[in-house]
């Protein structure tokens, strides 16, 4: 029973948390750190528990810190968010250093030029859009930023079903 739990704690922590920091990011331009936060908490907490191996958390370490100099550069050169380099570097702790990470990155990067282009098409005919009365967040029409959390959202969503700990938490059904 307590397996299961921890099985399902570890299927709807990662997915959850992606899709709360695409929302918020679609209607604020922001991504909250209490979901970066919370995401590397649930892992450190859920982990072990659902059975990786010291090794295995210290290779997920290791890929996050990778990921983390990476945005950070990105970050420092004003190409990325602070809050997306943090939400990319939390979401990289669940794949390790595995081919499901280069996965998720993969995805990443396809989506994030595909919602790229639908904001810029989305900017370009806005007006048109608000007098069909679909509501728009003026984040959305007037920010000349690109809210990166759904594309990292999506790209997550995808991989995840890969990462090490989604596999351990399938096998406990």
């Amino acid at each position: 029973m307590l397996g299961e739990v921890v099985a399902l704690a570890v299927l709807i922590s990662l997915p959850v948390a992606l899709l709360w920091a695409a929302v918020t990011d679609f209607l604020t331009m922001t991504i909250s750190n209490r979901i970066s936060i919370g995401l590397v908490c649930a892992f450190v907490i859920l982990a072990p528990l659902v059975g990786l191996s010291l090794g295995e958390m210290g290779l997920s370490l290791a890929a996050a810190t990778c990921v983390f100099l990476v945005c950070f550069a990105l970050f420092a050169a004003n190409v990325m968010g602070g809050g997306d380099a943090k939400i990319l570097t939390a979401a990289s702790l669940w794949f390790g250093l595995t081919p499901a990470l280069i996965s998720f990155l993969v995805y990443v990067a396809y989506a994030g030029g595909v919602v790229t282009l639908l904001f810029l098409l989305l900017r370009w005919r806005a007006s048109a859009v608000l007098a069909m009365g679909i509501p728009l967040p003026m984040s959305v029409v007037e920010a000349r930023k690109i809210p990166y959390g759904i594309a990292i959202a999506i790209g997550g969503i995808l991989a995840f079903p890969y990462a090490p700990m989604a596999l351990m938490a399938l096998q406990s059904f």
